[in-house]
């Protein structure tokens, strides 16, 4: 009986995370936050493949600021990295995987996952790995579709052609966030998954088709790692190797383009926290409907997400807000249009605002 490899998570954690501010800043982003439990984004996604028969230690692509706050969040939750890759520049996901697969074995099944997105099905999660893995095996990338439960505008979709194995549907295209109309017309055919950018595939595939579809992306990779220096499990990429990679999505660089493609559907109670209305709908409510965390008071107050990091916040007679205090920044906005913050954002940056900056 051959045994079966065990396969490598490969975190990507280089994100900034301003959707969530002003919790969520470039010094302290969405993945090293606890949000929805008393650990961490990155400890929880690190811990659903704590099962050492199945799954090596992971590897951690990140920014370099970030490195010692990682390595504090994974010593308290007594995990240790096999690799803690550091980019010295952010160049978006496809350069980021592509350091992973030129570090790893050529034959390494390599698990790619957001560091800061929920999934509340774990049982599910993994089922739908063992169906990837004889494709995978094969040479086939992978990509994990997940059950859509709402017209949602956030998020890109996949639509999902003939199957060609038990639960794995060949992707028959990949389509960008849609308006409301389009994403109503979705969900009612039936035959589209959310792009939840979770993926499985060897190290050599997804080089060969970086190789084929982007090319630029996978030289930048290669001598970035060829070039690289090792500090213990620190692993520093050539900068001016990895400078010369454009700045393009797996999504883009790959999957939209590569022959041999499928999706696995699942649903497996994911969200990708994108929003302070996705972590109103997670979090728990009281009777009212308030979600509260902090030195919160709430009075005649209903379906608000109320939280202090900080300074007492009281509410009263409210309904349907967010409220978000920090010890240096207030967000006051209605809920159902969390989106919107992204034009605070704007007008922050303009003005070279401190608050999104902030440090740990």
């Amino acid at each position: 009986m051959t045994e079966r490899r065990r396969i490598t998570p490969v975190i990507l954690s280089g994100g900034s995370g301003t959707r969530l501010w002003p919790l969520s800043r470039s010094g302290r982003p969405k993945q090293l936050l606890a949000l929805t439990h008393a650990e961490t984004m990155l400890q929880l996604t690190v811990a659903r493949t704590a099962d050492a028969a199945r799954f090596t230690a992971p590897t951690i692509v990140a920014n370099a600021a970030h490195t010692d706050e990682i390595e504090r969040q994974l010593d308290v939750a007594g995990i240790a990295a096999g690799a803690l890759i550091l980019e010295p520049a952010a160049r978006n996901t496809a350069p980021a995987i592509a350091l992973a697969a030129f570090a790893a074995e050529p034959d390494a099944i390599l698990l790619v996952m957001p560091s800061d997105h929920v999934i509340a099905d774990l049982d599910a999660f993994h089922a739908a790995i063992e169906r990837a893995v004889p494709l995978v095996e094969a040479g086939w990338l992978i990509t994990f579709g997940i059950a859509p439960s709402a017209p949602e505008i956030g998020y890109g979709y996949i639509r999902r052609g003939e199957a060609i194995a038990p639960g794995i549907q060949r992707v028959e295209r990949f389509v960008e966030k849609p308006d409301r109309a389009t994403a109503e017309a979705y969900l009612a055919e039936g035959v589209y998954s959310w792009n939840g950018g979770i993926f499985l595939f060897t190290a050599a595939s997804y080089i060969a088709a970086l190789e084929t579809h982007a090319p630029s992306i996978a030289a930048a990779g290669r001598a970035a790692i060829d070039k690289a220096v090792s500090d213990g499990t620190r692993l520093h990429p050539d900068a001016p190797s990895f400078g010369r990679s454009p700045d393009v999505s797996i999504d883009y660089a790959v999957m939209e383009k590569a022959d041999r493609v499928a999706v696995v559907p699942v649903d497996m109670g994911w969200s990708d926290v994108g929003s302070w209305d996705a972590l109103h709908e997670l979090a728990v409510k009281d009777l009212d409907g308030n979600a509260h965390h902090g030195e919160v008071v709430a009075i005649d107050t209903t379906d608000c997400l109320i939280r202090s990091e900080g300074p007492l916040v009281a509410a009263v007679g409210v309904k349907d807000l967010i409220i978000i205090a920090t010890r240096d920044a207030v967000l006051v906005l209605p809920r159902g249009d969390s989106q919107q913050i992204k034009r605070a954002i704007e007008a922050l940056k303009r003005d070279g605002h401190v608050t999104l900056h902030e440090p740990w």
